[in-house]
Protein backbone atom coordinates (compact mmCIF):
# COMPACT_ATOMS: atom_id res chain seq x y z
CA UNK A 1 0.00 0.00 0.00
CA UNK A 2 1.10 3.55 -0.55
CA UNK A 3 1.16 6.42 1.86
CA UNK A 4 -1.38 9.20 1.54
CA UNK A 5 -1.68 12.59 3.14
CA UNK A 6 -5.44 12.38 3.46
CA UNK A 7 -6.60 12.17 7.09
CA UNK A 8 -9.17 9.50 6.25
CA UNK A 9 -6.75 7.21 4.46
CA UNK A 10 -5.20 3.93 5.57
CA UNK A 11 -2.10 2.26 4.18
CA UNK A 12 0.43 -0.17 5.60
CA UNK A 13 2.38 -1.88 2.81
CA UNK A 14 5.46 -0.54 1.06
CA UNK A 15 5.11 1.22 -2.25
CA UNK A 16 7.21 -1.41 -4.04
CA UNK A 17 4.74 -4.22 -3.30
CA UNK A 18 3.11 -6.12 -6.17
CA UNK A 19 -0.33 -4.85 -5.11
CA UNK A 20 -0.80 -1.32 -3.77
CA UNK A 21 -3.72 -0.04 -1.72
CA UNK A 22 -4.32 3.66 -1.15
CA UNK A 23 -7.38 5.06 0.63
CA UNK A 24 -8.03 8.76 0.23
CA UNK A 25 -11.15 10.92 -0.05
CA UNK A 26 -13.33 7.84 0.66
CA UNK A 27 -11.93 6.06 -2.42
CA UNK A 28 -9.82 2.90 -2.14
CA UNK A 29 -7.50 2.57 -5.14
CA UNK A 30 -6.02 -0.89 -5.66
CA UNK A 31 -3.16 -1.03 -8.15
CA UNK A 32 -1.58 -4.12 -9.67
CA UNK A 33 2.11 -3.29 -9.53
CA UNK A 34 4.35 -5.65 -11.51
CA UNK A 35 5.00 -3.33 -14.48
CA UNK A 36 8.07 -5.21 -15.70
CA UNK A 37 5.88 -8.32 -16.04
CA UNK A 38 2.89 -6.38 -17.42
CA UNK A 39 1.19 -6.97 -14.05
CA UNK A 40 0.98 -10.70 -14.72
CA UNK A 41 -1.02 -12.60 -12.12
CA UNK A 42 1.39 -14.64 -10.06
CA UNK A 43 0.36 -16.50 -6.92
CA UNK A 44 1.71 -13.59 -4.88
CA UNK A 45 -0.31 -11.01 -6.83
CA UNK A 46 -3.54 -13.00 -6.56
CA UNK A 47 -3.14 -13.54 -2.82
CA UNK A 48 -2.30 -9.90 -2.14
CA UNK A 49 -5.08 -8.66 -4.42
CA UNK A 50 -7.58 -10.61 -2.34
CA UNK A 51 -6.08 -9.20 0.87
CA UNK A 52 -6.20 -5.63 -0.42
CA UNK A 53 -9.83 -5.97 -1.47
CA UNK A 54 -10.84 -7.38 1.89
CA UNK A 55 -9.10 -4.49 3.63
CA UNK A 56 -10.80 -1.94 1.39
CA UNK A 57 -14.17 -3.61 1.91
CA UNK A 58 -13.80 -3.48 5.70
CA UNK A 59 -12.34 0.04 5.83
CA UNK A 60 -14.97 2.51 7.06
CA UNK A 61 -12.99 5.30 5.36
CA UNK A 62 -13.73 3.89 1.88
CA UNK A 63 -17.05 3.88 0.02
CA UNK A 64 -15.89 3.04 -3.52
CA UNK A 65 -13.09 0.81 -4.85
CA UNK A 66 -11.06 1.42 -8.02
CA UNK A 67 -8.96 -1.36 -9.58
CA UNK A 68 -6.20 -0.39 -12.01
CA UNK A 69 -2.66 -1.30 -13.02
CA UNK A 70 0.73 0.35 -13.12
CA UNK A 71 1.49 1.25 -16.74
CA UNK A 72 1.91 -0.08 -19.34
CA UNK A 73 -0.69 -2.82 -18.70
CA UNK A 74 -3.81 -3.43 -16.66
CA UNK A 75 -2.81 -7.07 -16.46
CA UNK A 76 -1.60 -9.55 -19.04
CA UNK A 77 -3.38 -12.36 -17.21
CA UNK A 78 -1.99 -15.37 -15.41
CA UNK A 79 1.79 -15.35 -15.17
CA UNK A 80 2.64 -17.82 -17.93
CA UNK A 81 6.13 -18.43 -16.59
CA UNK A 82 4.69 -19.67 -13.28
CA UNK A 83 1.84 -21.42 -15.07
CA UNK A 84 4.30 -23.25 -17.29
CA UNK A 85 6.56 -24.30 -14.44
CA UNK A 86 4.22 -25.27 -11.62
CA UNK A 87 0.69 -24.08 -12.38
CA UNK A 88 0.41 -22.86 -8.79
CA UNK A 89 -1.26 -19.59 -9.79
CA UNK A 90 -4.24 -21.54 -11.11
CA UNK A 91 -5.19 -22.22 -7.50
CA UNK A 92 -4.07 -18.99 -5.82
CA UNK A 93 -6.26 -16.18 -4.54
CA UNK A 94 -10.01 -16.52 -4.28
CA UNK A 95 -11.65 -19.11 -6.47
CA UNK A 96 -8.78 -18.90 -8.94
CA UNK A 97 -9.40 -22.43 -10.22
CA UNK A 98 -13.12 -21.93 -10.79
CA UNK A 99 -14.05 -23.23 -7.35
CA UNK A 100 -16.21 -21.50 -4.77
CA UNK A 101 -13.99 -19.18 -2.74
CA UNK A 102 -13.80 -18.65 1.01
CA UNK A 103 -16.73 -16.22 0.89
CA UNK A 104 -18.99 -18.77 -0.77
CA UNK A 105 -18.84 -17.08 -4.19
CA UNK A 106 -17.05 -17.72 -7.46
CA UNK A 107 -14.71 -15.41 -9.28
CA UNK A 108 -11.41 -13.65 -8.61
CA UNK A 109 -12.58 -11.31 -5.84
CA UNK A 110 -13.76 -11.76 -2.26
CA UNK A 111 -17.32 -10.79 -1.43
CA UNK A 112 -17.82 -7.05 -1.86
CA UNK A 113 -20.68 -4.77 -0.95
CA UNK A 114 -19.03 -1.56 -2.16
CA UNK A 115 -18.98 -0.53 -5.84
CA UNK A 116 -15.87 -1.58 -7.75
CA UNK A 117 -14.85 0.43 -10.84
CA UNK A 118 -12.24 -0.94 -13.21
CA UNK A 119 -9.88 1.74 -14.56
CA UNK A 120 -8.34 -0.09 -17.52
CA UNK A 121 -5.05 1.58 -18.35
CA UNK A 122 -3.66 -0.91 -20.88
CA UNK A 123 -4.09 -4.48 -22.04
CA UNK A 124 -6.48 -6.71 -20.11
CA UNK A 125 -5.82 -10.24 -21.32
CA UNK A 126 -7.35 -13.63 -20.46
CA UNK A 127 -7.37 -13.80 -16.63
CA UNK A 128 -6.82 -10.03 -16.62
CA UNK A 129 -9.84 -9.65 -18.88
CA UNK A 130 -11.81 -11.70 -16.36
CA UNK A 131 -10.71 -9.36 -13.56
CA UNK A 132 -12.07 -6.45 -15.59
CA UNK A 133 -15.36 -8.24 -16.32
CA UNK A 134 -15.92 -8.85 -12.60
CA UNK A 135 -15.86 -5.09 -11.87
CA UNK A 136 -19.21 -3.29 -11.65
CA UNK A 137 -18.34 -1.15 -14.67
CA UNK A 138 -15.28 -0.05 -16.61
CA UNK A 139 -13.57 3.16 -17.65
CA UNK A 140 -10.91 2.67 -20.33
CA UNK A 141 -7.85 4.62 -21.30
CA UNK A 142 -7.45 5.11 -25.03
CA UNK A 143 -4.53 2.65 -24.62
CA UNK A 144 -6.74 -0.17 -23.32
CA UNK A 145 -7.15 -3.43 -25.23
CA UNK A 146 -9.11 -6.52 -24.30
CA UNK A 147 -8.43 -10.10 -25.32
CA UNK A 148 -9.52 -13.62 -24.42
CA UNK A 149 -6.55 -15.84 -25.23
CA UNK A 150 -7.49 -18.84 -23.09
CA UNK A 151 -7.61 -21.05 -26.19
CA UNK A 152 -4.17 -19.88 -27.33
CA UNK A 153 -2.61 -20.81 -24.01
CA UNK A 154 -4.58 -24.00 -23.39
CA UNK A 155 -6.37 -23.07 -20.16
CA UNK A 156 -10.08 -22.60 -19.57
CA UNK A 157 -11.95 -19.66 -18.04
CA UNK A 158 -12.73 -20.09 -14.37
CA UNK A 159 -13.64 -16.57 -13.23
CA UNK A 160 -16.88 -16.16 -15.14
CA UNK A 161 -15.73 -15.03 -18.58
CA UNK A 162 -18.19 -17.28 -20.42
CA UNK A 163 -21.00 -15.81 -18.31
CA UNK A 164 -19.96 -12.15 -18.05
CA UNK A 165 -18.58 -11.49 -21.54
CA UNK A 166 -21.83 -12.44 -23.37
CA UNK A 167 -23.75 -10.30 -20.88
CA UNK A 168 -21.54 -7.36 -21.82
CA UNK A 169 -21.24 -7.66 -25.61
CA UNK A 170 -23.60 -10.41 -26.76
CA UNK A 171 -23.05 -14.10 -27.33
CA UNK A 172 -21.90 -13.99 -30.96
CA UNK A 173 -19.21 -11.37 -30.46
CA UNK A 174 -18.13 -13.11 -27.23
CA UNK A 175 -17.71 -16.37 -29.12
CA UNK A 176 -15.66 -14.61 -31.79
CA UNK A 177 -13.31 -13.14 -29.18
CA UNK A 178 -12.86 -16.47 -27.42
CA UNK A 179 -12.50 -18.61 -30.54
CA UNK A 180 -10.04 -16.30 -32.35
CA UNK A 181 -8.11 -14.76 -29.46
CA UNK A 182 -8.29 -11.45 -31.32
CA UNK A 183 -8.14 -8.21 -29.37
CA UNK A 184 -10.74 -5.45 -29.04
CA UNK A 185 -9.46 -1.90 -28.69
CA UNK A 186 -10.91 0.71 -26.36
CA UNK A 187 -13.16 2.39 -28.92
CA UNK A 188 -14.57 -0.94 -30.11
CA UNK A 189 -15.16 -1.84 -26.47
CA UNK A 190 -17.15 1.36 -26.04
CA UNK A 191 -19.13 0.70 -29.20
CA UNK A 192 -20.13 -2.79 -28.03
CA UNK A 193 -20.90 -1.83 -24.44
CA UNK A 194 -17.95 -3.49 -22.73
CA UNK A 195 -16.77 -0.18 -21.24
CA UNK A 196 -18.76 2.87 -20.16
CA UNK A 197 -16.24 5.55 -21.11
CA UNK A 198 -12.99 5.97 -23.06
CA UNK A 199 -10.75 8.84 -21.97
CA UNK A 200 -7.29 10.15 -22.70
CA UNK A 201 -4.70 8.10 -20.88
CA UNK A 202 -3.63 10.81 -18.44
CA UNK A 203 -7.27 11.47 -17.57
CA UNK A 204 -8.10 7.87 -16.65
CA UNK A 205 -7.68 8.06 -12.88
CA UNK A 206 -8.99 11.64 -12.45
CA UNK A 207 -12.09 10.80 -14.52
CA UNK A 208 -12.67 7.52 -12.68
CA UNK A 209 -12.29 9.27 -9.33
CA UNK A 210 -14.86 11.85 -10.41
CA UNK A 211 -17.36 9.04 -11.04
CA UNK A 212 -16.46 7.58 -7.65
CA UNK A 213 -17.18 10.95 -6.02
CA UNK A 214 -20.59 10.99 -7.72
CA UNK A 215 -21.30 7.63 -6.08
CA UNK A 216 -19.98 8.82 -2.72
CA UNK A 217 -22.38 11.76 -2.83
CA UNK A 218 -25.32 9.37 -2.57
CA UNK A 219 -26.75 7.52 0.42
CA UNK A 220 -24.34 4.60 0.81
CA UNK A 221 -26.73 2.04 2.26
CA UNK A 222 -28.95 2.67 -0.76
CA UNK A 223 -26.05 2.32 -3.20
CA UNK A 224 -25.00 -0.99 -1.67
CA UNK A 225 -28.54 -2.35 -1.67
CA UNK A 226 -28.99 -1.44 -5.35
CA UNK A 227 -25.65 -3.10 -6.11
CA UNK A 228 -26.77 -6.24 -4.28
CA UNK A 229 -30.06 -6.23 -6.19
CA UNK A 230 -28.26 -5.96 -9.53
CA UNK A 231 -26.07 -8.91 -8.49
CA UNK A 232 -29.06 -10.97 -7.45
CA UNK A 233 -30.91 -10.32 -10.71
CA UNK A 234 -27.97 -10.81 -13.06
CA UNK A 235 -26.05 -13.69 -11.47
CA UNK A 236 -26.76 -16.97 -13.25
CA UNK A 237 -25.62 -19.56 -10.71
CA UNK A 238 -26.12 -22.50 -13.06
CA UNK A 239 -24.02 -20.87 -15.79
CA UNK A 240 -21.20 -20.15 -13.31
CA UNK A 241 -21.41 -23.74 -12.09
CA UNK A 242 -21.16 -25.07 -15.65
CA UNK A 243 -18.05 -22.99 -16.32
CA UNK A 244 -16.55 -24.08 -13.01
CA UNK A 245 -17.16 -27.78 -13.68
CA UNK A 246 -15.80 -27.56 -17.23
CA UNK A 247 -12.76 -25.59 -16.09
CA UNK A 248 -11.83 -28.11 -13.41
CA UNK A 249 -12.48 -31.06 -15.77
CA UNK A 250 -10.20 -29.50 -18.38
CA UNK A 251 -7.51 -28.95 -15.78
CA UNK A 252 -7.65 -32.60 -14.72
CA UNK A 253 -7.65 -34.07 -18.22
CA UNK A 254 -5.78 -31.64 -20.46
CA UNK A 255 -3.71 -29.14 -18.49
CA UNK A 256 -0.01 -29.65 -17.97
CA UNK A 257 2.69 -27.07 -17.21
CA UNK A 258 4.82 -28.53 -19.99
CA UNK A 259 2.13 -27.96 -22.62
CA UNK A 260 1.58 -24.39 -21.40
CA UNK A 261 5.34 -23.73 -21.53
CA UNK A 262 5.44 -24.98 -25.13
CA UNK A 263 2.45 -22.85 -26.12
CA UNK A 264 4.03 -19.86 -24.42
CA UNK A 265 7.16 -20.27 -26.53
CA UNK A 266 5.03 -20.57 -29.66
CA UNK A 267 3.12 -17.41 -28.83
CA UNK A 268 6.33 -15.52 -28.16
CA UNK A 269 7.82 -16.71 -31.43
CA UNK A 270 4.80 -15.26 -33.28
CA UNK A 271 5.27 -11.95 -31.49
CA UNK A 272 1.94 -12.31 -29.71
CA UNK A 273 3.00 -11.87 -26.07
CA UNK A 274 0.33 -12.44 -23.44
Amino acid sequence: MTDSTSPDSASDLSGDDVVLLDVADRIATITLNRPDARNALSSEVLTKLSTAMRRAESDDAADVLILTGTDPAFTAGLDLKELGSSGDNLGAGTGADGSVNADGIRGPFPKLTKPLIGAINGVAVTGGFELALNCDFLVASENAKFGDTHARVGVMPGWGLTVLLPQAIGIRRAREMSFTGNFMDAHEALQFGLVNHVVQHDELIPFTRSLARDIIGNEQDGVRQIRATYDSINTDDRAWETESLDSRAWRRSHFSPEKVAARRKGIQSRGQSQ
